[in-house]
This record gives structure tokens, C-alpha cells and sequence, in this order.
């Protein structure tokens, strides 16, 4: 090596830093937006595995044919006429 210059680095930036370090209002509502989407993720993912783990838990005790007044369950004939 010649010694004379040091070897420029990617990670510093080189100028000046001051000017650049503060966020716009564009990049600060992305990033807003972005976290918050995030979260959404979590939550669902939480809510998919509570219900691997116990399907059962939220499904309804009664199934649609209980409201239903004078008909029979399975008889179909003319139930929406």
C-alpha cells in the first residue's frame, strides 16, 4: 500500500452527515405505515397459530339449523318461497 490515503469505507458516509440525518414527512409516513403494518402481521400470525393449536375453540356451539322454526333439519322443499 502507499500509505498516503486511507481506503474508503461503504458502511461511513463520506460528506457531510448533519444534512441528511433528519427524515421527511414522506419517509416518516412510510416508515409509520410500515411499522403499523408490521404489527397487523403479528396479530395474524398469533391468531393463525392459536387456531392450529385449538381449532375447535372458535367454532360456534350451534350450527345454522337451529334458528330455523317449523322446518325439519335436511327439508329443503319450498323453504324460500
Amino acid at each position: 500500500m502507499d500509505g498516503g490515503q486511507p481506503i474508503p469505507s461503504p458502511l461511513v458516509p463520506l460528506g457531510n452527515v448533519s444534512s441528511d440525518a433528519s427524515m421527511s414527512l414522506e419517509q416518516k409516513t412510510t416508515f409509520v405505515f410500515v411499522i403499523l403494518l408490521f404489527i397487523f402481521l403479528g396479530i395474524l400470525i398469533v391468531r393463525c397459530f392459536r387456531i392450529l393449536l385449538d381449532p375447535y375453540r372458535s367454532m360456534p356451539t350451534s350450527t345454522w339449523a337451529d334458528g330455523l322454526e317449523g322446518l325439519e333439519k335436511g327439508q329443503f322443499d319450498h323453504a324460500l318461497a
